[in-house]
């Protein structure tokens, strides 16, 4: 089968950093689904696993961790799907990448595509939907009803990829007041398409900017989604005693007894967490998929795919991964077919 791969580490603009390569077809296990891979997503993640990770030996690595597909054939206890089933998911970090034609996946963090998408808009959506349900729900621990009504949610760094979809499940399925962070015009428009009911610059002083939008007392709930490490003492000086701070990227160090006064918790979400360990609760990714596909058809929220770059191939993936490591990409990047 085709797929996209690397066999050492290298900077994005070498001839080998990704290379084009046949491998053997994956065989399903158990409970896993074989999947044909249709589309495929970028994310930050990829771009870390290719400058960080060494293969193992002389084997080519397979990253990717976004698909939307069709199921070509079912482990002997599968359950919950078939074969023909159009599916999505963001895979595991534990398994082979999904920058390949087919590739194999455990059921249990699958879920139904969303009927009113195309591949390419489905396959924007699995890593950062889940990372966004679980920071808003699991991590800050935000009610999913109007009980947020009154507090403040401030968003770092709103027009990537979980910011954008976050934007949208906090405006639409919360009562928190959304207040996005963007630094150029077309990132401060594109935030405020999604439903954000204020975007600051992320640039400038947050604090002064806050005190403006009226909330001088601080906000109540953080979600730090870049740049933590310039933006850390501003989050301590900016969230609301008692206040909730969820962070996602992987900052150099930070402070945390800057946290201590006001007595705020601090979180982490890794979307791979639950597959990684094989945890007891991994079903729930498959529930929380099959919820957002379920709020996709019904308007409710809606894809944030941004930019089409072509069929699946090392060429255009390289052309991706140079767009996320310039910090200047907004929504997702999609590739799609082989």
């Amino acid at each position: 089968m085709k797929a996209v791969a690397y066999y050492r580490n290298q900077p994005i603009d070498q001839p080998e950093s990704l290379v084009d390569v046949n491998l053997p077809e994956p065989v399903a296990g158990d409970f896993d689904l074989l999947v044909d891979v249709k589309a495929i997503s970028v994310n930050p993640v990829d771009v870390k696993i290719r400058a960080n990770v060494a293969p193992e030996g002389d084997a080519a690595k397979v990253i990717g961790w976004d698909v939307a597909g069709v199921v070509r054939a079912v482990g002997a206890k599968v359950s919950l799907f078939r074969p023909g089933d159009r599916v999505w998911y963001a895979g595991s970090l534990a398994r082979a990448g999904a920058n390949s034609e087919l590739h194999a996946v455990d059921e249990r963090i699958v879920g139904r595509m969303p009927a009113t998408l195309g591949f390419a808009e489905a396959a924007a959506l699995p890593l950062t939907s889940i990372t966004a349900w679980e920071l808003l729900f699991d991590r800050l621990q935000v009610l999913n009803n109007d009980a947020a009504a009154g507090k403040s949610l401030l968003i770092i760094g709103a027009a990537g990829g979980v910011g954008s979809i976050l934007t949208q499940l906090a405006r639409r399925l919360t009562g928190l007041t959304v207040i996005g962070t963007a630094s150029r015009a077309e990132t401060v428009d594109w935030v405020r398409g999604l439903g954000a009911h204020h975007v600051i610059d992320h640039s400038k002083p947050l604090e002064p900017q806050l005190a403006e939008l009226g909330f001088a007392g601080g906000v109540d709930f953080i979600a730090g989604l870049n740049q933590t490490s310039a933006h850390f003492a501003q989050m301590a000086a900016v969230i609301a005693p008692q206040g909730r701070i969820a962070l996602i990227d992987d900052p150099d160090m930070i402070d945390v007894r800057l946290l201590k006064r006001k007595s705020v918790s601090l979180h982490w979400e890794f979307m791979f967490t639950r597959s990684f360990f094989g945890t007891d609760d991994m079903v729930k990714q498959h529930h929380l998929l099959n919820r957002i596909a379920n709020l996709i058809d019904a308007g409710t929220v809606k894809s944030t795919f941004a930019e089409h770059f072509g069929v699946i191939n090392a060429a255009n993936l390289k052309r991706a991964h140079a767009l996320i490591e310039s910090n200047r990409a907004k929504g997702k990047i999609v590739l799609e077919g082989f």
